[in-house]
């Protein structure tokens, strides 16, 4: 039984280090039992936070680095001059091989840059892209890419669709993921000059289920299991979707709440909403994992609570219990060019 190491930045994030040390606590009381913390920041405080909580010391050890880099501080700098920060030290134990991921709330520029700079791409990977997955009312989306590239060629898309099928496959169960190019219609000839090249290159691609465009609106109602897109498209449809989410449970709560008779329909519907509201909850899904690396990074958000730390933690280990990135580089491998040396 082979271990699984997994870095945890214990200084990233609104809520370190307290929030994190609880939801690494709690992923070792319920998850894997192959797992092994690296747990990485400033020892005192670490250890500080570790008397509160019960944990088997074989399963964890501290990783001291005692600089922290702050989320105003402009990414490839800091990333240069904080070598002993707890985002660098955890990148370089996966640079290392000491840890098959790393997950962070801290900077995500320092952690995008930090990530590429330090831990390197696979072999053939143009970029690598930031994921998520988002609820549809038939089940799940992995959308890709959400915050790496606001610039991108029609080639990384396709490498983002074999990225994203690949992740939907190993980890979510899904034979032969729908692979949906994010556009402003469903026609093949709409769109801007990357989305038309973009799908003459998606409907020839090896191992990808293309099935077209498919435009904003229909995300959520399940019309495939990836989209792929550049990052400016992504983040839109991200930040827009969370803040959809939001306002929409508030508003159903604010109806539910305006008279005796809808007061008494919430309370007995309470059951049903709650399930609702868990799954537009992030902390659910544990973190954005940062794909095309020679091994795992996972972004969380910067406001993670210990539910959130704890599904990143198992988010990571399945990761590496399916060998999610040598599936990536065989599957770069096999698209790669046939001009190409």
């Amino acid at each position: 039984m082979s271990e699984i190491r997994i870095a945890v930045d214990v200084m990233g994030g609104d809520h370190a280090p307290e929030e994190t040390i609880k939801g690494c606590a709690e992923a070792l009381a319920a998850g894997d039992s192959r797992v092994k913390l690296l747990l990485v920041g400033q020892e005192d405080k670490i250890k500080a936070e570790l008397a509160k909580h019960k944990m088997d010391e074989t399963r964890y050890e501290i990783v001291d680095a005692p600089e922290v880099i702050g989320t105003e501080e402009t990414p490839t700098v800091a990333i240069r001059q904080k070598k002993q920060s707890s985002l660098v030290v955890g990148l370089n134990l996966v640079k290392r091989g000491e840890a098959g991921a790393f997950v962070s709330a801290g900077s995500t520029g320092a952690l995008l840059t930090g990530a590429t700079m330090i831990v390197g791409r696979i072999k053939g990977v143009e970029r690598p892209a930031l994921a998520t997955i988002l609820p549809n009312e038939k089940g799940w989306t992995f959308h890709i890419d959400v915050g790496a590239n606001v610039d991108a060629k029609p080639s990384y898309l396709v490498q983002f669709a074999q990225m994203g099928s690949i992740y939907m496959e190993s980890i979510m169960g899904i034979s032969n993921p729908r692979v949906g190019l994010v556009n402003i219609g469903a026609e093949k000839e709409k769109g801007n000059a990357l989305t038309k090249e973009a799908y003459g290159l998606l409907e020839v691609a090896k191992g990808i289920n293309f099935t077209g465009n498919v435009e904003p609106r229909d995300i959520p109602l399940g019309a495939a299991d990836v989209v792929v897109c550049d990052a400016f498209v992504g983040n839109v449809i991200l930040k827009y979707s969370e803040g959809f989410a939001k306002a929409m449970l508030g508003m159903i709560k604010e109806e539910l709440m305006s008279g005796f008779a809808s007061k008494i329909g919430a309370l007995l519907s309470k059951g049903a909403f709650k399930k609702l509201k868990k799954r537009f909850d992030y902390a659910e899904v544990g973190g954005a994992p940062f794909l095309g690396l020679t091994g795992l990074v996972v972004k969380a958000h910067g406001s993670s609570n210990a539910r959130a730390f704890k599904n990143a933690i198992r988010q990571c280990s399945e990761f590496i219990d399916k060998d999610i990135t040598n599936k990536i580089a065989q599957s770069i491998e096999m698209n790669k060019p046939t001009e190409e040396a």
